[in-house]
């Protein structure tokens, strides 16, 4: 994954992070670039799942590979899972000790009558509030339940404080991808650098 110009002016390191993670059940790579342009190469086997990647990626302003293979004759669950929890251990090293980052962010999407909320706290203290009323049980062949599945990972192995509110909307596929896209600008917003910070913990502590 190449350097962005962003990153070879700025004077920060590259916030890149690559991680595989195997078992039993899953093999899935991932990596990320935080200062990318929104270029991404998703392949998990679940074509839903990679449409949400995308949306990560794009409106994120990050770069994300993802592959991944599965027990996908048994159901998407295992993958769709595994690639949360791999890609929240590949976002928490990639923002690394957090020192001049932003840390918070919040967006509202709207998508034609979906309208959806997020709220994040890269806090070191990983708890989702989740608020989606999904009211199909599938989207295509992909089971609407793996959404709040897929955050949990990610929530639970970034450490993040993630609070999603869906206020309005009744089609779900516009319902999740709302929720997508706002995750990703709220992510965007909370990794950038903050040039008041100069490379300081972004706490009273001193630590997060």
């Amino acid at each position: 994954m190449q350097l962005s110009d962003h990153q070879i002016l700025s004077g920060f390191p590259p916030r890149i992070a690559t991680l595989h993670r195997t078992t039993s059940e899953t093999d899935v790579h991932v990596t990320i670039n935080l200062d990318g342009t929104g270029i991404c190469v998703a392949a998990t086997g679940i074509p839903f799942l990679d449409h949400m990647l995308h949306q990560i990626s794009s409106h994120g302003l990050i770069d994300l590979e993802v592959q991944a293979t599965g027990d996908l004759d048994i159901d998407d669950h295992h993958t769709n899972e595994d690639v949360g929890i791999t890609l929240g251990k590949a976002l928490s090293k990639a923002v690394g000790e957090k020192k001049g980052i932003v840390r918070f962010g919040n967006f509202l999407a709207p998508l034609d009558e979906a309208l959806i909320q997020v709220a994040l706290d890269f806090s070191g203290r990983p708890h989702l509030s989740y608020g989606l009323q999904i009211p199909t049980q599938r989207v295509g062949t992909y089971d609407t339940q793996l959404v709040r599945e897929f955050f949990v990972a990610l929530v639970n192995h970034s450490q993040i404080t993630l609070h999603i509110r869906q206020l309005e909307g009744i089609n779900s596929h516009h319902i999740i991808e709302a929720t997508f896209k706002a995750f990703a600008r709220a992510m965007r917003m909370a990794v950038e650098i903050d040039p008041r910070r100069a490379g300081m913990i972004p706490s009273s502590k001193g630590v997060l």
